[in-house]
């Protein structure tokens, strides 16, 4: 029996797996929100009721770095290290990774259905590929070919500098040094993300909000509701802060192609990219992307895919798992 987590800076998804005919077979999932819970062990005492002594192996997604066993998440009051999970857990082969490591490991056990192509290109079969994440945070990751398989590079390059394009994006870098001292990717490129850019499109045109909007972004979720006013073309400023942030969302996938040169595709992940298929395929994320001077032509050949199966890294967190105990 396999223990397996994807926690996140909203959601905290786990899962119990056998091993049946070589594949995963999924004995029981749950969903959690986050910030209802003081810590992750509140968590697994829940949804181990009645489990905890059947477990063999376990592994753990977490959107925050890994060093020496020990995570801090940026978005989550929580903290996770190795030493407490074996504790907690009683369990010997425990595996802690990064949250875009868990997405990057699960890709290879998604059906066809669990992916869509939005822009073409000819892949090298055995080419690096890029994965980029964009939710409640910005993740990223590489998964690096080897004879046995890919492996899969770890990274933290949502919270590199964030580098405008143009004058607009120099204002928008202006607009959020004064709100956070220093700007990441993550600070555009997030839910929370999309609503500063919505917001300094809003104040730098000293535009006027409607009241719908207002009732829309204090009832529920600030960037669902920018979202959905964007994609519906019913209030322009929250249309033209989606097309920003897609061109942003474009043009960091590129960099991230470039900084590992993924010839073997780029992957989006994320709960983001799913909701807003029909922009990211109307050419502003794909001009962004391609848009890198001499190496244009390399960015033309790179195919992009988005991650459909919100599973995706909990799968990966339990391959992870399986791997730990297979090498045992």
């Amino acid at each position: 029996m396999i223990l397996a987590g994807d926690i996140g800076g909203t959601k905290t998804n786990l899962g119990l797996f056998q091993i049946q005919s070589g594949a995963l077979a999924t004995v029981l999932e749950r969903s959690y929100q986050s910030k209802d819970y003081p810590h992750f062990e509140k968590i697994l005492d829940d949804f181990l009721k009645g489990h905890a002594e059947a477990i063999s192996s376990a592994a753990f997604g977490i959107a925050a770095p890994i060093v020496d066993g020990h995570a801090t998440a940026p978005n989550l009051p929580w903290s996770l290290s190795l030493s407490e999970l074996h504790q907690k857990l009683n369990v010997e082969q425990i595996g802690l990774i990064n949250d875009l490591q868990a997405m990057a490991l699960g890709i290879s056990l998604l059906p066809k259905e669990g992916l869509t192509k939005i822009k073409e290109g000819k892949p090298e079969p055995e080419g690096t590929r890029g994965v980029i994440a964009a939710g409640t945070g910005l993740g990223e990751a590489a998964l690096a070919w080897r004879p046995v398989g890919y492996r899969v590079l770890p990274s933290e390059g949502g919270h590199g500098d964030f580098a405008p394009r143009n004058d607009l994006e120099i204002e928008l870098l202006r607009f959020l040094l004064k709100k956070f001292g220093r700007v990441s990717y993550e600070r555009v490129l997030s839910g929370p993300g999309l609503m500063n850019i919505y917001s300094f499109l809003r104040e730098s045109r000293h535009s006027s909000e409607p009241p719908w909007l207002t009732a829309k972004i204090q009832k529920g979720d600030p960037s669902a509701a920018v979202t959905e006013a964007g994609l519906s073309q019913a209030d322009p400023l929250c249309a033209e802060a989606l097309d920003m942030f897609i061109s942003i969302y474009g043009s960091e996938a590129g960099n991230l192609a470039l900084n590992f040169l993924a010839i073997g595709g780029i992957y989006i992940g994320g709960g983001i990219a799913p909701k807003i298929l029909p922009r990211l395929r109307s050419g502003g994320f794909e001009k962004a992307f391609v848009d890198k001077g001499r190496l244009a032509p390399v960015l033309a050949q790179i195919p992009v895919y988005v991650i459909l199966e919100t599973r995706t890294p909990l799968l990966g967190a339990a391959q992870h798992a399986f791997s730990l105990e297979a090498a045992r």
